[in-house]
């Protein structure tokens, strides 16, 4: 997970129809205007990837947690804090950003995994961010990553959908719908134009963030991991939090490779053999 350290970190909120209702969220983005109603709310940061320059320094604004780096591949840490806290099952994708003039003008994805968005659920929270990092493995992004033959209809991230589950006293429960990558609301080059526009765009504002002013300050990383937004809990996800000792999954499978019936199988027995899965399993402590 070291060689993501140099990476800029951000989330996309409400990309996943019912998902923001359902993580009680809805009414944080009550005052945001979106160009249309399925469009995603806003972005956020979840890690900026601090560089030694002193004159960008004084420009950070963000918040100090912000630049300690919170991916893990096995393990999720939960706050010392007593709070809630909810896997966010999500896919992440890793992109080329190119500037011109200082301007980011160009977002390419080049690869997508399994990702965990794990969150804070606390109401009352000045940005979306607060509720992403509180520390070191307080997100959580597979191993294995598969490249991106081309971000459009018709290639092969159309085959893939997600699943989660969540492991506890040895029981396996679904945690999120196995849902199709297709079914986020905005995809392919409508959700890279979209990204592109928002962070070039997006102001101090409610519970978003300057996210310009943030990549500035960082002196325009070239690559970034991107969280597309969570998908819809099932009954049980809605309403269970994690504790230590769970097991919090997320799978991004290729459909027309293995079944869901076989995915859960693996889940049970914790064996991931199959070339066309990205997997993310960590333990909760």
């Amino acid at each position: 997970m070291a060689k993501y350290k140099k990476f800029l970190g951000l989330g996309i909120a409400g990309n996943f129809a019912l998902h923001l209702d359902q993580a009680g969220e809805a009414e944080d983005f009550k005052d945001i205007m979106t160009t249309e109603e399925a469009a995603p709310k806003g972005m956020f940061p979840f890690f900026l990837p601090r560089q030694q320059n002193p004159v960008n320094q004084a420009e950070l604004h963000a918040k100090e947690i912000l630049t300690t780096y919170p991916l893990g591949a096995d393990n999720i840490k939960l706050p010392k804090e007593d709070v809630n806290v909810q896997a966010e099952p999500e896919v992440a994708l890793i992109c080329d950003l190119e500037y011109t003039v200082g301007q980011l003008t160009k977002v390419t994805p080049r690869y997508f995994g399994a990702y965990n968005d794990c969150s804070i659920r606390i109401k009352g929270a000045d940005k979306i961010s607060d509720k992403k990092n509180w520390g070191h493995e307080s997100k959580g992004f597979s191993n294995t990553i598969i490249p991106i033959n081309r971000f459009r209809p018709g290639y092969n991230m159309d085959d893939y959908s997600i699943c989660s589950f969540l492991r506890r006293d040895g029981e396996v429960h679904a945690y999120g719908e196995d849902v199709e990558l297709t079914g986020y609301s905005y995809f392919h080059e409508k959700l890279t134009d979209w990204i592109l526009n928002q962070i070039n765009t997006q102001e101090n504002f409610g519970p978003l963030e300057p996210l310009s002013e943030y990549i500035h300050a960082c002196d325009n990383p070239k690559e970034a991991i991107i969280s597309i937004g969570a998908t819809r809990y099932t009954e049980y996800g809605e309403k269970t939090f994690l504790k230590a000792g769970d097991e919090s999954i997320v799978i991004v499978y290729d459909r027309t490779k293995v079944s869901s019936a076989d995915v859960l199988e693996m889940v049970k027995k914790s064996s991931y053999a199959h070339t066309k899965m990205s997997v993310l399993a960590q333990k909760v402590l």
